[in-house]
């Protein structure tokens, strides 16, 4: 089977060095070049052109954002954005997934080398992740991007964090609840559905995978581009109509229920499903809080996470939907819960918003 074969752009030498190194040692990966910028870049790409790009955002002669637009405009390629972990790179690196980039890997500004090292299993996960996207996704659509947080090595279930219910919530209310659970190709897919719901929808919770630090500009972000309010929860938040609640990075967010009222939970806790915060741990809340009042979507995203919750709220009851094949950017989570039987209805990312009108 060919190598993946990725070009690193970062004008930092010792990250060069160490990603050539780590990457360079995995299996079924093969470093074409390491440039200084993009210029750099260029000249190599006109000699061979990767299949994954590993850019780092902030360059001299030219940044990352313009030679990121240009790759999109001339030849749609999967681009993991290399990122601090500061509030001016998350705004940064928000404008460099609306260009199209796929995914993000977050890196300090302090002790640099020692955490790449560290870091190598979810650095290798996301470039083989990136060389499966499905780039007519994001070419079709460049102002909506893709991000999701590097997968550690670690895997808990929910268990780790609730225990599973000990059957159907409460009878059906008045109150609905959407919960909608998304990583590689999530925010392409989940601005396409919140810029698309009326001003008065049912309450929405959402478990998007990403770094921390950078849910609080992506739900910024999408708060100004939705007739519906988007905020990054907090602890006791309610769930109301008309509000999405994106569960912030490095936490997760449970539903919980005080009579007629639903909130949120943001708790700490162990990965789960090698991510927090966790659509399973999300999901497994919603069966047990609303059951039949909820609808669960689970949307575009690698590996298998919110696959079991899914099939939790469908034997509680809820609705559940998954974005089909054709749509996603990658089609992991989806697939996974199509396969453990938990969902009810397969539908493109253009339908998903009249599902969630529909609740």
């Amino acid at each position: 089977m060919k190598p993946i074969q990725v070009l690193i752009v970062d004008d930092s030498a010792v990250v060069r060095q160490v990603l050539t190194g780590l990457l360079g040692q995995a299996a079924g990966i093969q470093v074409l070049h390491a440039a200084a910028d993009p210029l750099l870049a260029m000249e190599r790409m006109k000699q061979q052109w990767p299949d994954v790009i590993l850019l780092d955002v902030e360059m001299p002669r030219m940044d990352g954002i313009t030679f990121l637009r240009k790759i999109m405009a001339e030849r749609p390629t999967p681009v993991v954005i290399c990122s601090t972990l500061t509030e001016k790179g998350a705004k940064t690196t928000m404008e460099a997934l609306a260009a199209g980039a796929v995914s993000i890997v977050t890196k300090p500004r302090l002790g640099l080398k020692q955490f790449l090292n560290e870091a190598a299993d979810e650095l290798v996960a996301t470039v083989r992740a990136a060389a499966r996207a499905n780039v007519r996704r994001l070419a079709r659509r460049p102002q909506d991007a893709a991000p999701a947080a590097p997968v550690p090595t670690a895997k808990h279930t929910a268990d780790a964090i609730l225990p599973p219910g000990a059957g159907r919530a409460m009878s059906q209310t008045t109150e609905r609840v959407v919960a909608i659970g998304t990583s590689t190709g999530g925010t392409q897919a989940l601005e396409e559905v919140l810029t698309a719901l009326p001003r008065v929808s049912p309450g929405i919770v959402i478990v998007q995978h990403m770094p921390e630090k950078f849910t609080a500009a992506f739900a910024s972000r999408l708060d100004g581009l939705c007739r519906i309010a988007v905020k990054e929860a907090e602890n006791n938040d309610r769930v109301v109509p008309g509000r999405a609640l994106i569960a912030p990075g490095g936490r997760h967010m449970l539903l919980r229920r005080s009579g007629a009222q639903y909130h949120v939970e943001v708790v700490d806790g162990p990965l789960v499903n090698r991510h927090r915060p966790s659509v399973d741990v999300l999901f497994r809340s919603v069966a047990k809080c609303a059951g039949a009042n909820a609808h669960g979507i689970i949307m575009t995203g690698m590996g298998d996470d919110g696959a079991a919750g899914l099939l939790e709220m469908h034997q509680a009851g809820a609705r559940t939907t998954a974005q089909d094949e054709e749509s996603c950017v990658v089609f992991g989570m989806p697939k996974e819960a199509i396969k453990r039987g938990g969902v009810d209805r397969v539908l493109p990312l253009s339908a998903i918003w009249r599902e969630i009108g529909g609740v």
